[in-house]
């Protein structure tokens, strides 16, 4: 069960706690309201750049009406020396409830959930680590389109090993009932991966799949050799969606992506905004599982009542 302050990671979610927070999900984007029950105070610490799951909390934190105050890492006290906890704890002093936080540091949340601090932490995204709230859109997106997991053939493609997507990803899906398949770089797939599933090359999965779920390659986290070798169009063609193998998915497949896209690499740039994409709606569910993941850490806490719950999942 998902501890009382904080979501970390997906390790933390039994069955009925990924359908809870997807049907308050659900229950949002039909018009379900809250009440704060004091003002309540949110800050987002971005430590590695991002636009989509940023703005995404701070929306989902602004529509549940908390206020958001401003963190910019580079005009910081880390940039003197102060460490993550002592970070915190100076914001927890001066009132603040909720800490969103993305770090290049694989589990640097450990020690920070460890200190027991009052004021809820969710991590949005820890090095190749973790991503719950990604996790938690994708299973969103999946669920609208097919109304159960138990079942589906998954495939993951693309860099995988530098992934926090695909680590979730891998875990939830397999949890939930899928079968999950992994494709792209052998070099970049790793026995912590296979462990959940096979890996098989592009062209022998996308005549199967129902979900077709591509990674960006991660360039910052790539060697300065890896990178000065990789080339846009041999990937293409040898591990991306081409127009010529989205003609082989199965009428009923979709095609994600966490974003942002490189058009041309992972996937053909036509095929961004086709009809079996549904990369755009993941970005609209991840307002609303994030509002979900927020309204349950606080509700528990007593700073938040959830006035509609109904949803149609």
């Amino acid at each position: 069960m998902v501890p009382a302050n904080n979501i970390v990671s997906v390790d933390q979610f039994d069955n009925q706690d990924v359908m809870t927070l997807l049907q308050q999900a659900q229950a949002f984007q039909e018009g379900a309201t809250v009440q704060l029950n004091r003002p309540t105070f949110a800050m987002n610490l971005f430590f590695e750049n991002s636009t989509r799951t940023h703005t995404s909390f701070e929306m989902a934190e602004r529509r549940l009406g908390l206020q958001v105050l401003a963190f910019d890492p580079k005009t910081s006290s880390m940039t003197k020396g102060e460490s993550l906890l002592d970070t915190l704890k100076t914001i927890q002093a001066i009132g603040v409830d909720l800490a969103v936080m993305r770090h290049p540091q694989n589990a640097y949340y450990r020690p920070l959930v460890q200190a027991g601090l009052d004021l809820s932490l969710i991590n949005a995204g820890d090095g190749s680590g973790q991503h719950p709230s990604q996790s938690l859109l994708d299973m969103l997106t999946i669920y609208q389109e097919f109304g159960h997991f138990n079942g589906l053939k998954v495939a993951i493609v693309g860099d995988i090993s530098h992934s926090r997507v695909a680590r979730s990803n891998m875990e939830l899906l397999t949890q939930l009932g899928a079968t999950v398949y992994f494709s792209g770089p052998k070099h970049w797939i790793t026995d912590d991966f296979t462990a959940y599933g096979d890996y098989r090359p592009l062209d022998d999965l996308v005549g199967e799949m129902d979900v077709l779920m591509f990674l960006r390659v991660q360039h910052e986290r790539l060697t300065q050799d890896s990178n000065a070798a990789f080339d846009t169009q041999a990937y293409h063609q040898r591990y991306g969606l081409t127009l010529a193998r989205a003609a082989k998915m199965p009428a009923h497949a979709i095609i994600m992506h966490p974003a942002p896209v490189n058009r041309g690499v992972e996937l053909a740039s036509e095929l961004v905004d086709a009809p079996q994409s549904r990369i755009f709606q993941q970005m609209t569910n991840g307002v609303y599982v994030r509002m979900a993941m927020i309204a349950q850490l606080l509700a528990h806490r007593g700073l938040l009542t959830v006035n509609k719950l109904e949803g149609s999942l």
